[in-house]
């Protein structure tokens, strides 16, 4: 979703046309989209995207609204999503949590910086923090990605660990995405320390949108995993879209070899879903022109 954000944007810069966008830029407990969850609107009140949806959607587009009014460049607003609580900026939503939006005002004749700070990278999620993900985690950066470690022991998912991952979350691999909310765009990489957690990953991973879903393991490891998920009702469809063994073919053995071989895949995969993107915006465009 961010990626095709991205692109709006730019087009509407391109023609000129003002907008805003708000973007979720920390929340703390329950909150319905985690950070960097954005939406865009422009004159005629259309968006795209989505901060949440329920109270916190219609209160941030009535803020857009208002902020396309006023042309007011930057305005933040910290919201608490709470039934019990009181003031402005309280929204009666059983979450629980506080969700902060801040929302950007772009004059297409002086963009500024938006158009390099809205700069997208992709976002990879990579569940286990064992010697693979250790060595794979600096590569991701070099090459435009984004990356979220998670582990279900302290010692492997913290920041000190990984000092430059983006997001890190300590959480039994049952449960595991219960703190983050993958997308359309997203690279979900499996790399736990064995059997049980691949499985329970990958259970959930494939009912999650994704651009890539990898899984570490040999061939006879992951034939026993199909199997198991056949019986649980997946189809073969679903199964042979998982990139396992995970990796080109490089004869690797060592971790750093294994996320090279990796990290390649991942470059071929998101070149070919971003000319499939293109090619669709391109076909939507072509659409609307002849309608």
């Amino acid at each position: 979703m961010a990626d095709k954000i991205s692109y709006i944007a730019r087009k509407f810069i391109e023609e000129d046309v003002p907008f805003v966008i708000a973007k979720v830029i920390a929340t703390e407990g329950s909150a319905p989209r985690k950070r960097d969850a954005v939406l865009l609107m422009n004159f005629e009140e259309k968006t795209w995207g989505t901060v949440g949806g329920g109270l916190i959607e219609a209160e941030t587009e009535k803020r857009c609204r208002e902020q396309l009014k006023t042309k007011e460049k930057l305005r933040t607003y910290e919201f608490v999503l709470d039934e019990n609580a009181t003031g402005e900026n309280a929204l009666e939503m059983g979450c629980g949590g506080d969700a902060t939006i801040q929302i950007q005002y772009v004059d297409p004749k002086n963009p500024g910086s938006f158009v390099e700070d809205f700069k997208t990278s992709s976002q990879a999620y990579i569940f286990g923090g064992g010697h693979v993900a250790l060595a794979l985690d600096p590569v991701l950066r070099h090459i435009d990605f984004e990356t979220t470690i998670i582990d279900d022991r302290v010692d492997y998912a913290n920041e000190e660990r990984f000092p430059e991952s983006r997001t890190i979350v300590c959480e039994d691999f049952d449960h595991c995405f219960d703190e983050i909310e993958p997308d359309e765009d997203s690279f979900l990489i499996i790399v736990t320390r064995g059997h049980r957690g691949d499985l329970a990953v990958l259970r959930q991973a494939l009912r999650k949108p994704h651009a890539y879903l990898g899984m570490i393991g040999s061939r006879h490891k992951n034939s026993i995993l199909r199997e198991t998920l056949l019986k649980e009702g997946f189809t073969l469809e679903e199964l042979d879209s998982v990139y396992a063994p995970i990796g080109l073919d490089i004869k690797s053995e060592t971790p750093e070899e294994i996320s090279i071989s990796i990290a390649a895949e991942m470059i071929m995969v998101r070149a070919n879903h971003n000319e499939a993107s293109a090619a669709a915006r391109h076909a939507e465009s072509m659409r609307q022109i002849h309608e």
